[in-house]
């Protein structure tokens, strides 16, 4: 009886070794293909054959910046010009053509050394195409990597240029890449009150839709002037859905350097309207928070001026204290913890919140419900109607497959 008790057992541990390596060889086969499935993500741009030919004896106009490669490593100027496309004017949005102005730095109109083709700014004295600019050009390509926040200011340029092509038929073409935030949706709907060119549509701090999506949402709700359509084309992105992760091969600004900022970003940037630091300055940039008093934190960093990236920093050559973000799990979703707890220990003669915190929010709401206690969860919960309809009307312009 003894003997057949213990084949058993061994019977058993065999079979349990055998399960365990099955179940370890298929796990590792499916990370194996969920790894290969990311790696084949590919942006509009680098699929030439969805959008060349259509490009033929046609006078193009181009709105890029340094995140416009083709399989990240040509620049789409330099491919278009190599497959004999007539561009013949670039437009550059905020931070300019190659991406070396800092944040909030005026744009000038000038000429690419490279090219010889003339680039005019989107951002500085006119940040809407006028009439003069367009004239002559076919189509217009918009090709410029985002973040997938309403504050981030590529996609307000990118309702401008709809906005002017639409009364004149020119066509618009998007070429789609990924949202590195495109998996979540969360944050307060922007009122109309607070548009500004950090927020011009009503929809939540953090969207979860690409350029592409975006750009049918601005048409097809009738958000360009007079409800005009846009002749508006999406190129797609292949093999990406919106419960992947990206990471982008270029930073889009100069003060988003990596994944992690990126991913801090939507949370962090309402620091932009108080008197905290985000680390503008340093190097690592909407990774930090801080301010010149020991009681915001153990860690410590001293914002500078760095030409081309950050330009008189909040906190400029101060010792600031505060927290290393650095190695924070990923956020998906708002995080408004540091907001709320500093703004609890503030205790200074000045206000903690500058007027420009209302146009980031998108309205005098989220700042009257920090000033007067409430919590993160209470908060976000006066969020949930409005963000309800926005998921509804979002998917009608989904490209890709949901989170």
């Amino acid at each position: 009886m003894q003997n057949k008790n213990s084949n058993i057992k061994q019977r058993f541990l065999i079979l349990t070794i055998l399960l365990g390596f099955f179940y370890s060889c298929s796990s590792g086969q499916q990370a194996v293909e969920k790894q290969q499935t990311y790696e084949k993500i590919l942006t509009a741009a680098s699929q030439p054959e969805k959008y060349i030919l259509q490009l033929k004896n046609k006078k193009i106009g181009l709105v890029v910046n340094q995140t416009s490669l083709v399989n990240d490593s040509v620049h789409l100027v330099d491919y278009l010009l190599n497959e004999n496309i007539n561009v013949v004017k670039i437009f550059s949005p905020e931070h300019g053509f190659r991406g070396e102005a800092a944040d909030g730095e005026q744009v000038m109109n000038s000429k690419d050394v490279k090219t010889g083709l003339p680039i005019v700014s989107l951002y500085g004295a006119t940040k809407k195409p006028t009439p003069e600019m367009l004239q002559g050009l076919d189509l217009i390509i918009f090709d410029i990597q985002d973040v997938g926040t309403r504050f981030y200011t590529y996609i307000s340029t990118m309702h401008y240029v709809m906005d002017a092509c639409a009364p004149r038929g020119i066509k618009v073409m998007i070429l789609d890449r990924p949202n590195p935030n495109g998996f979540y949706v969360d944050g307060p709907i922007m009122e109309e009150e607070f548009m500004s060119f950090v927020g011009m549509h009503k929809i939540p701090i953090v969207h979860g839709m690409t350029v592409g999506e975006l750009a049918m949402m601005v048409n097809g709700e009738g958000w360009l002037t007079d409800g005009k359509q846009c002749n508006l084309e999406v190129i797609t992105v292949a093999n990406y859905d919106h419960d992947s992760r990206y990471s982008l091969p270029v930073r889009p600004s100069p003060n988003l350097p990596n994944d992690k900022a990126i991913n801090l970003y939507p949370s962090i940037c309402l620091f932009e309207g108080t008197k905290f630091s985000l680390g503008r300055g340093t190097d690592f940039p909407f990774q930090v928070l801080g301010y010149p008093d020991e009681k915001y934190g153990d860690f410590q960093f001293t914002p500078v001026s760095i030409p081309g990236v950050s330009t008189y920093p909040p906190q400029e050559n101060k010792l600031c204290y505060g927290v290393d973000l650095r190695n924070e799990k990923e956020l998906s979703s708002i995080s408004l913890t540091y907001l709320i707890d500093f703004y609890k220990m503030w205790d200074k003669d000045e206000p903690f919140f500058k007027k420009y915190f209302d146009q980031l929010a998108g309205s005098a709401t989220l700042r009257e419900q920090i000033k007067s206690g409430m919590s993160e969860e209470e908060i976000k919960k006066t969020w949930q109607a409005g963000l309800t309809e926005f998921k509804e009307k979002r998917k009608k312009y989904l490209l890709y497959k949901d989170f």
